[in-house]
């Protein structure tokens, strides 16, 4: 990690493995950011823990993964929103496992709240929707981010004012009767509830604006490694909206969630999954739904870690990843789960659209515009070979490292990681010129 800030993005419909980059990066990294979105993401990462080295499956979904190093410190930055009951449960799990993060995790004062109305809010919204359902997680993300946008919401620093807290709270909530009918909430409960989280949630609590700028300017600088959520096919601007997540997962979003300067970022790696899923409602243009994207679901055991709903497979989409490129101007890929593809006898990928025999220049904005499209695709043939073993790109067959090549000739971009397996160590490192 030679740049002073390293940002690690999804780069499709998120569920790429951005967690296990961030955990061989956080190796050397000081600082571990999260910099928007909430516990409605999910990383897994699998290490070797103790003297014996037993496998151990650590769950993240908000707190940053990049605290399985011992010596890296995590934020939540300001851009996040932060359901309290869920950080204290992911932490007490992490912690029972092993992991002590006492005195190395911070969260911001300026970070937004999510409360439990917000989650049922959150059902209710996707009730209202009926057919045309957007599959949120149902974590009250969206609700939590309308109150910000409408200057309504509560942010940490709050929660340090028990009385104008509780004022405040009540109003909300009679606000949300207001607009969905009374449901059943317990207010008064509630805003005892987090008098109390409040006390055990301070000495987590700071300036992670002025935490991180004095990392950046100490001698040497300190190494910052920024955690994507979700990915650029959820972003609220350049998604495939509106079936989108709440929050901008590209690298405006980092500038902005965690008060970090362009100029302050060094390099921005993209987590490429080596064919496309997505999990919940909206378009998928290269989805498959035969017994090929039964096998990807099976062979990339495709559950969500967040959800624990089966995600919906299909072949890599090179438009996409395009799109993406174009917004988060990558400087190397980590190409993820290309030991999936091992038992196929041939792989296609997806080139372009076309409507009516014109090909599209770019990823439409309009959903029914990208319902009519037909895909182009290559055909390229399958290696029929094991590569979990594997650890140097010339060690892996003839054909893989062809389609590893073909990607990189679409894009431009090349594919300095790609994961050949689930643990730590499947991960092979090239050496670019």
């Amino acid at each position: 990690m030679a740049s002073t800030v390293t940002v690690v993005l999804g780069s499709q419909w998120g569920d790429e493995g951005k967690g296990k980059l961030v955990d061989v990066l956080a190796a050397e990294a000081d600082i571990c950011a999260r910099c928007a979105g909430g516990n409605n993401a999910g990383h897994t990462i699998v290490v070797n823990m103790g003297p014996e080295k037993v496998k151990t499956t650590f769950d993240f979904h908000l707190l940053p993964s990049g605290l399985v190093n011992p010596k890296c410190v995590g934020l939540i930055g300001s851009g996040l929103v932060v359901h309290l009951p869920s950080f204290f449960a992911e932490l007490d799990k992490l912690q029972e496992k092993g992991l002590d993060c006492k005195g190395r995790l911070f969260i911001s004062d300026r970070a937004h709240l999510v409360f439990d109305f917000h989650q049922i809010v959150d059902g209710l919204k996707e009730v209202e929707l009926g057919g045309k359902s957007i599959g949120t997680t149902k974590k009250g993300i969206g609700p939590a981010y309308s109150g910000k946008a409408s200057r309504s919401g509560l942010r940490v620093h709050h929660l340090f004012d028990h009385k104008t807290f509780a004022e405040k709270f009540r109003r909300i909530v009679e606000g949300r009767f207001k607009r969905y009918g009374t449901f059943e909430y317990d207010t008064e409960g509630e805003i005892l509830r987090y008098k109390e989280l409040a006390e055990r949630l301070r000495p987590y609590v700071t300036d992670t604006l002025t935490y991180i700028h004095k990392a950046l300017s100490s001698t040497p600088p300190k190494r910052v490694l920024v955690e994507g959520a979700n990915a650029l096919m959820l972003d609220l601007d350049f998604g495939t909206y509106p079936f989108v997540t709440s929050s901008s997962t590209t690298i405006g979003g980092v500038c902005t969630g965690l008060g970090i300067p362009p100029k302050k970022i060094g390099k921005t790696i993209g987590v490429v999954k080596a064919y496309t899923t997505r999990v919940g409602g909206g378009p998928f243009p290269t989805e498959l739904l035969d017994e090929t994207g039964q096998h990807l679901q099976s062979v990339g055991a495709e559950i969500g870690t967040t959800t624990g709903r089966v995600r919906r497979c299909g072949w890599l989409d090179l438009v996409v990843l395009k799109h993406s490129c174009l917004v988060n101007g990558y400087d190397t890929f980590n190409l993820t789960k290309l030991d999936v593809l091992d038992g196929l006898e041939e792989i296609k990928i997806g080139v372009g659209y076309e409507i009516d025999g014109k090909e599209l220049e770019g990823f439409p904005a309009d959903l029914d515009v990208l319902a009519r499209v037909n895909v182009i695709f290559e055909t390229l043939p399958g290696w029929k070979s094991d590569i979990s073993s594997v650890r140097t790109f010339d060690e892996l067959p003839e054909h893989c490292r062809k389609y590893v090549q073909f990607i990189e000739q679409y894009s431009g971009v090349p594919v300095e990681w790609i994961g050949v397996g689930p643990g730590r160590e499947a991960m092979i490192k090239r050496e670019l010129s």
